[in-house]
């Protein structure tokens, strides 16, 4: 694929998918022939970006949460609310369960495969991080150590370790060939207790590594100053991999939201979607500045966002029960 340069001041909406229920998160699968959108009517929705084909992936019994693809693209896992993983055939013209397998007690928030597509990563309300074979399902180790509902979890790109994070702000780093808990990444900063409201607010709602491993990032909010409310602002972590320190609190002056997902773009920013009481935006970050370089409004509330492999496409994912398509390049003319 040859990659044409983003400019991600040149970001506009191209395209549009319409379902009837509002959606929760989406993703490209790794061909970038699909984006699915994970959706409230207990489905997901696979749309065809060359033919706009739908397809329904119908198997879950509550809210599906998120989904991930081995690296060939062949195999997607699903986690959903209704403590269930569920393997699909990604490419197949009518999608049917593969595999179904109760992972958590609880609501599974997060689910992650590893580089070499071997193993499949799952964490939950019940605070416990799992590990399954991605062939047959079969269970390989589980982590006990969060305090808190698990949100997110990803894989290394060396496959060496997997982060799992929650509703604190612990970010824990586990070896996946033992299980051993290797240290704890500090994102409280994502994390607060209103006393007044009795609300334990905010959380790791993202992991995302840099291409070469050497930075890692978290997404959340800060200044929830009424989380019943939802007054808050979006905020992104950047930590380096090394030294697990924190390099920069990456902000958006004006924006007020959750920074529901964050990627690392192989030109070297950071992009961010951001939904909530001030609507929905997506956010870009340098590296050497705290403060986002360029902001666009979308038309709703983003709930969920993913980065198209040819680096240009952003899907997001919304409440008006669209999913649609941003181009980081300027409109054809």
């Amino acid at each position: 694929m040859v990659r044409v340069a983003a400019d991600p001041k040149a970001v506009h909406v191209a395209e549009e998918f319409q379902h009837d229920r509002p959606l929760i998160s989406c993703r490209f699968d790794p061909t970038g022939r699909f984006v699915f959108a994970c959706s409230e009517d207990f489905t997901i929705q696979r749309w065809e970006l060359a033919t706009k084909n739908k397809v329904a992936l119908a198997g879950h019994g509550s809210w599906p949460r998120d989904i991930a693809f081995t690296p060939s693209g062949d195999v997607a896992i699903s986690c959903g609310y209704d403590e269930m993983l569920i393997w699909w055939e990604t490419a197949a013209e009518k999608p049917q369960p593969l595999r179904t397998l109760k992972a958590h007690q609880g609501w599974v928030d997060a689910v992650a495969i590893s580089p070499d597509g071997r193993l499949v990563a799952s964490g939950g309300r019940d605070r416990i991080v799992r590990i399954w074979q991605v062939e047959d399902g079969a269970p390989v180790r589980e982590m006990s150590g969060h305090e808190k509902h698990i949100y997110s979890a990803a894989f290394h790109p060396s496959g060496e370790y997997l982060l799992s994070g929650d509703l604190g702000g612990k970010v824990h780093q586990w070896e996946v060939a033992t299980g051993k808990l290797v240290r704890t990444f500090d994102a409280t900063a994502l994390w607060s207790y209103n006393s007044g409201q009795q609300v334990d607010y905010g959380g790791v709602r993202s992991i995302a590594f840099r291409q070469d491993g050497q930075q890692v990032a978290f997404s959340g909010l800060h200044n929830a100053s009424n989380p019943l409310g939802a007054v808050n602002e979006p905020l992104v972590l950047r930590f380096s991999w090394e030294k697990a320190e924190k390099l920069r609190s990456h902000v958006a002056q004006g924006v007020r939201g959750v920074a529901w997902r964050a990627c690392f773009h192989p030109e070297g920013f950071l992009l961010a979607a951001n939904g909530g009481s001030g609507g929905g935006w997506l956010l870009f970050w340098k590296e050497d500045d705290d403060q986002a370089f360029h902001k666009f409004q979308l038309p709703n509330t983003a709930r969920g966002m993913d980065l198209h492999p040819d680096g240009i496409q952003v899907a997001t994912a919304h409440y008006d029960r669209k999913l649609r398509i941003s181009r980081l390049a300027p409109k054809a003319t």
